[in-house]
């Protein structure tokens, strides 16, 4: 069974059909090249998007860290 769900993960996560749909969107808007104010937004809202994974990582590293400091 957990062969099976690790799998599936794999594949909806790695199949390059899926990894490029919402690309050719934003490819689209962004080579337009009528405004470049959109493709300085979109690189700010990626960045936006992409702060909260780390630090919810670097936070969570931290805990573990000071736990097993402590524990010592």
């Amino acid at each position: 069974m957990k062969l099976r769900l690790i799998l599936i993960v794999l594949i909806v996560t790695l199949n390059p059909v899926l990894l490029e749909a919402q690309c050719a969107m934003c490819r689209a808007v962004l080579e337009s090249g009528e405004n470049q104010d959109i493709g300085k937004s979109v690189n700010n809202g990626i960045q936006y998007l992409m702060i909260f994974p780390y630090l919810l990582i670097g936070g969570l590293l931290f805990i573990i860290y000071r736990k097993y400091r402590h524990s010592s």
